[in-house]
């Protein structure tokens, strides 16, 4: 099985399946969806409580437990307008929906987002 990146704009595949790589996950849908500041204010508001708009969003879907069918990642939303680098948002995002998060780590996964970006380049 491979990743399903049909619903990631063409030019983020490259980031988005180095982020899974670095993940250790092979296989699974996601969808990255490009937004405006109105939109991801909405969703910042609607899931996260905060009435603000932010860079990045990523909501998991299947998490990294087994699943009946096809595992489902999740949705990354990208708000170009609030971030300085839309593949590093990309990455970001990705690495929040394999079960990352900067918020209750150590680090590690700003270091392995800054691994992906430098093999990006």
């Amino acid at each position: 099985m491979t990743a399903d990146l049909a619903d990631v704009p063409l030019e983020l595949r490259p980031a988005v399946a180095a982020a899974l790589q670095a993940a250790g996950v092979s296989a699974g849908h996601l969808a990255v969806e490009i937004v405006s500041a109105g939109r991801i204010r909405e969703l910042n508001r609607e899931h996260r409580g905060r009435d603000a708009p932010t860079d990045v969003l990523a909501f998991p879907i299947d998490e990294l437990g087994p699943t009946a069918g096809p595992r489902e990642l999740g949705d990354v939303a990208i708000c170009p307008e609030h971030c300085t680098d839309v593949t590093e948002a990309a990455v970001h995002g990705v690495l929040h929906l394999c079960g990352h998060d900067h918020e209750t780590d150590e680090g590690e996964m700003l270091a392995l987002q800054d691994t992906v970006l430098a093999g990006l380049r």
